[in-house]
């Protein structure tokens, strides 16, 4: 029955901290959308931002930041993508090691983001 992910929704407590990290840092882009909504878009993917305490109805029973253990393909070499973010002040928690993404296997690396999400970073190995 199900198809693909539409979006993801995550709860941020410092929307400006996040879209420095995910559009100056990722290559997303910003969308303020409807009232008071915000969202990144990468791709044809989306995640929407949920601000602490200003969080939407119906909402996830635990919306808090920090909560999120996200897998992020890049098209930037591993690399190039490392010295980047070492570059921005941002630990590089493990890697490049290798794991087995949805369709197949991957090299990664792992940050966090200001909220202390989880983020991997990877690359299909060919």
């Amino acid at each position: 029955m199900i198809r693909k992910i539409d979006h993801l929704v995550i709860t941020v407590s410092d929307l400006i901290k996040t879209r420095q990290f995910y559009c100056d840092l990722l290559g997303m882009s910003y969308e303020a959308f409807g009232e008071g909504r915000h969202a990144l878009h990468f791709g044809t993917q989306k995640i929407n931002l949920h601000i602490q305490g200003k969080e939407l109805e119906p909402k996830a029973e635990v919306a808090l930041p920090g909560t999120a253990d996200l897998c992020f393909e890049i098209s930037a070499t591993l690399e190039d993508a490392r010295e980047k973010l070492l570059g921005a002040g941002v630990d590089i928690l493990e890697g490049p090691v290798r794991r087995t993404g949805a369709s197949g296997p991957i090299t990664s690396i792992y940050v966090r983001d200001p909220d202390l999400n989880l983020i991997e970073l990877s690359v299909y190995d060919n």
